[in-house]
C-alpha cells in the first residue's frame, strides 16, 4: 500500500512519473501482485482525499510535468524555476497550489486542445460528470475559492439563465479544467496498463460520502438532506469512543437514501462503474455506513449530539450487482462491529479487513488475531489512518507487547527488526488478500505516517526517498510471498 502522492518526483509530490513505472518494477521484483492507492481525487479541506472538489475527478497534481514537457507544451526551465518545497520527504500543498496550476494553465494555452479528436471524444464520454465539474471548479474561481454557498444566489440554486451566463463567461476556463482532466486520464491509464501488464492490479479506494464543497453537492442537491436553501439538515460523522471524547465531525453531506432508491441507486451505479474502469479492485471506505450511517445536527461543533439512521443495506449492492455484474470489492469494515453490519458483509459476499494493529488487547478477544480470520478477508498490519509498524509496537504498553511476543513466539528477532514478525504473521495468515504498507516493509518510524484522523495539519504529506531499494528488503519480501504461497503466478 502506498498512495501516489507519497512516491518520489521531481517536481514536489508524487504523480504519474518514471518513479512511478519504477515502482511498479519494483513490485514484480518482490513477488507482489497488487499495489493499492488512496483515492485519486482532487484533494480538498485538510489536504485530504476524502474531502474532494468530486468523487469523479481526478488530482491535477498527478499530472506528470515530464510528459508535458516532452510532449512541448512546458519547457524544463519553466517548471525548475518554480518552488514546490524544499523537502524531498514531504509535500507541501500550499506551494503545488500556487505554483503547479500555473504551469498546467500554461501548458493548456499552448496545447490547443479544442481540435484534439481525442479530448473531443473524451470529453462527451465524460459528460455525466465532467460538465458539472468543470463548470463548478470554473466558477469557484471566480469567487475566489470560497464554498460554493457562498456564490450569487442564481449560480448557487443553478438557475436555467445562470448557467448559460457563465458557461459563455468561463468558457476558457471551463475548458482547462477539462484538460487537465483529459490528461490525468491519458496518464493514468498508461501506467494502469504498464501495471496490468506487469502482473500488477490496482485497488482503488471509494469514499462513502462526497464533500459539501464539492460539483456533486452543487450539481445534484436532490441527492443529498438539504433544506430549501440547499444547506444540510444534518451531517456525517462518527460518536465518541476511544479514540475520540467528542466523537468525529467530518462534516460531509448525508444522502437521502429514499431518493436514490427511487432513481433505482442510478448515480452509485455510475460511480461504482467509473470506479471500475480506473480500477482493478476497489475499496469501499466505511462500510458500515451502508447499514447505519450516523446523523449528527448541522450546526454542531462536535459528534456528541448524532444519532445512528438505517442505510440502504443489501438492497444498494443487489441493484449494483444486478448492473455492474460480479466486481471484485473490498469492505472497509472496521470499528465497531454490529450483528447487521457483519450480516451484511455475509450477505454481499464481499471480503472485510483485519488490522494487526487491533489485534493484541491482552484484556479483550478483538477478533483480529490471525487465528480468527476466514479466508474471505484482506489482511493488513495498519492501514493509512495507523501508526506505523515501528511507532505503533514501540508505544505498546507491557502486557500488551508480552502478549504480542508471547504470541509470535520469536525471541530471536532484534528488537529493532520486530516488525518483520508482524509482516510475516500477516503473510502467514490465511487470509486470502495481505497488504502491507510501504512503510512498514522500509521499518520506518513517526515521520513515515499518512494521517491521524481527527486531526489537521501534518497529513497526507510523508513521501519515499525513491523506488530503488536494497536488494536485500526487494529478496526478503519476495521470500517471504514465496513461502507463504501468496507468490503471484507472473512472478
Amino acid at each position: 500500500m502506498l498512495p501516489v502522492a507519497s512516491l518520489p518526483s521531481k517536481y514536489g509530490i508524487g504523480c504519474f512519473s518514471k518513479e512511478a513505472y519504477q515502482f511498479i518494477d519494483w513490485l514484480k521484483k518482490a513477488g507482489q501482485s497488487y499495489w493499492q492507492i488512496l483515492p485519486l481525487s482532487p484533494t480538498g479541506y485538510g489536504d485530504s482525499p476524502y474531502q474532494s472538489f468530486s468523487s469523479f475527478a481526478g488530482n491535477p497534481y498527478f499530472i506528470d510535468l515530464e510528459a508535458l514537457i516532452e510532449e512541448g507544451v512546458l519547457t524544463g526551465e519553466e517548471c525548475g524555476i518554480c518552488d514546490f518545497g524544499d523537502k524531498l520527504e514531504e509535500v507541501d500543498y500550499e506551494k503545488l497550489y500556487r505554483n503547479r496550476f500555473s504551469l498546467l494553465r500554461l501548458a493548456y494555452e499552448r496545447s490547443d486542445i479544442s481540435k484534439n479528436p481525442d479530448f473531443i471524444q473524451y470529453v462527451q464520454e465524460n459528460a455525466f460528470w465532467l460538465e458539472d465539474y468543470a463548470l463548478f471548479m470554473a466558477v469557484k474561481q471566480r469567487f475566489d475559492g470560497v464554498a460554493w454557498t457562498e456564490w450569487a444566489e442564481d449560480i448557487r440554486k443553478r438557475w436555467g439563465f445562470a448557467l448559460d451566463y457563465y458557461r459563455r463567461e468561463c468558457y476558457f476556463d471551463i475548458e482547462f479544467y477539462k484538460y487537465i482532466q483529459f490528461q490525468f486520464y491519458l496518464q493514468w491509464q498508461k501506467l494502469k496498463i504498464y501495471a496490468n501488464k506487469n502482473g500488477i492490479q490496482i485497488i482503488g479506494d471509494i469514499p462513502i460520502y462526497v464533500a459539501f464543497d464539492s460539483a456533486d453537492a452543487w450539481a445534484k442537491p436532490e441527492m443529498f438532506q438539504f433544506n430549501e436553501e440547499n444547506l444540510p439538515i444534518a451531517v456525517a460523522g462518527c460518536p465518541p469512543d476511544a479514540f475520540s471524547a467528542t466523537g468525529q465531525l467530518w462534516g460531509n453531506p448525508l444522502y437521502k437514501w429514499d431518493y436514490h432508491k427511487k432513481m433505482d441507486y442510478g448515480w452509485w451505479c455510475q460511480r461504482m462503474d467509473y470506479c471500475f474502469h480506473m480500477y482493478d479492485v476497489v475499496r469501499i471506505d466505511h462500510f458500515r455506513g451502508f447499514d447505519e450511517y450516523y446523523s449528527i445536527p448541522y450546526k454542531d461543533t462536535t459528534a456528541e449530539n448524532g444519532h445512528w439512521e438505517k442505510g440502504p443495506g443489501l438492497d444498494l449492492f443487489l441493484t449494483l450487482k444486478k448492473y455492474l455484474g460480479e466486481k471484485e470489492i473490498i469492505a472497509e469494515d472496521l470499528g465497531l462491529q454490529t450483528p447487521s453490519v457483519a450480516q451484511l458483509l455475509k450477505d454481499t459476499g464481499y471480503p472485510g479487513m483485519k488490522v494487526l494493529e487491533f489485534a493484541f488487547d491482552p484484556e479483550e478477544d478483538t477478533g483480529y488475531l490471525p487465528h480468527c480470520y476466514d479466508k474471505n478477508c484482506v489482511v493488513y498490519t495498519g492501514t493509512h489512518d495507523n501508526e506505523t509498524l515501528v511507532q505503533w509496537y514501540q508505544k505498546l504498553d507491557e502486557k500488551s507487547r508480552a502478549f504480542a511476543e508471547a504470541y509470535m513466539a520469536n525471541e530471536r528477532t532484534p528488537e529493532k527488526e520486530k516488525y518483520w514478525d508482524f509482516i510475516r504473521m500477516a503473510m502467514m495468515s490465511t487470509a486470502n488478500t495481505c497488504i502491507i504498507p510501504l512503510q512498514d516493509y522500509l521499518g520506518l518510524d513517526k515521520e513515515a505516517r499518512i494521517n491521524k484522523p481527527s486531526t489537521l495539519g501534518g497529513n497526507w504529506v510523508w513521501r519515499v526517498k525513491e523506488t530503488v531499494f536494497p536488494a536485500g528488503i526487494t529478496q526478503k519480501i519476495y521470500q517471504l510471498t514465496k513461502i507463504s504461497g501468496r507468490l503471484s503466478k507472473n512472478n
